[in-house]
């Protein structure tokens, strides 16, 4: 990124961090959804859910954070569409600044916003009773891993921002993300599963993304899930990046 899209990302970032900023609910909305399921699962479900003697809390805890995510990135496409739908894009286009600091500045404002909500998710599973033996490095990993999940998510959101027709259209773009994690273990350990859906469940991307935040967060060993995480957020991040700068171009250039 040239010294001049560096500064009309930056001017633009601040933008959408300062309509944020005087919305507050929106970073408190985002997080009420994973944190109603943390509060259900470990209160209401947990008792009768055997996860092999560990605290539940600890258990769930690394999936509820992803759903953090895909809730958070809902409103990325809500606000690029709303800004398509308004005009605003097309204002911005005509002026004398860098094509990609418009689609940057949503996906950066995207990635503090989620990284706040998932701070608000963490401390609510703190008061709950989330233990954890990580060190700093592994707490490094875990937000290095959420940073690459986040964007990747957030390039995906990017696409149903530019083309939707309606709200309707661009809200129900997270809902399929939400419900991935409930196929994967992490709600409930996959070993328990019929073998079609435990299949699909051990070979998605939530699962071994899950699996190595959880060793992380335990301190023991990752194991091959920390390659297969890592693979499934950097692949992602790179389809997902193509595919939405390609539907910009198609769409607007």
């Amino acid at each position: 990124m040239t010294t001049y899209a560096f500064n009309d990302t930056t001017t633009l970032t601040k933008r959408s961090l300062r309509h944020i900023l005087r919305s507050p609910d929106t970073i408190i909305t985002t997080a009420v959804t994973p944190i109603a399921m943390l509060l259900l699962f470990v209160y209401v479900f947990g008792g009768a859910i055997d996860v092999g003697g560990a605290s539940y809390v600890d258990y769930l805890l690394p999936g509820i954070l992803l759903i953090t995510v895909a809730s958070g990135v809902a409103y990325t496409a809500f606000r690029l569409f709303t800004d398509v739908s308004g005009g605003i894009f097309e204002r911005f286009q005509s002026m004398p600044i860098a094509r990609s600091s418009l689609l940057w500045s949503h996906v950066l404002t995207s990635l503090v916003a989620n990284v706040i909500s998932l701070l608000l998710v963490v401390l609510v599973a703190l008061a709950m009773g989330f233990r954890t033996g990580a060190g700093v490095l592994a707490w490094l990993t875990v937000l290095g891993i959420m940073v690459l999940f986040t964007l990747g998510m957030t390039w995906l959101a990017v696409i149903p921002g530019l083309t939707a027709k309606t709200v309707d259209g661009v809200s129900g773009f997270s809902y399929p993300l939400i419900f991935l994690p409930f196929l994967s273990s992490a709600f409930v350990p996959t070993s328990g599963m019929p073998g079609p859906v435990r299949w699909f469940a051990e070979h998605q991307p939530v699962t071994s993304i899950v699996n190595t935040i959880r060793a992380l967060f335990a301190g023991q060993p990752v194991g091959t899930d920390g390659w297969v995480a890592l693979g499934w957020c950097v692949g992602l991040l790179l389809v997902a990046y193509a595919l939405a700068m390609r539907t910009y171009h198609r769409t607007f250039v």
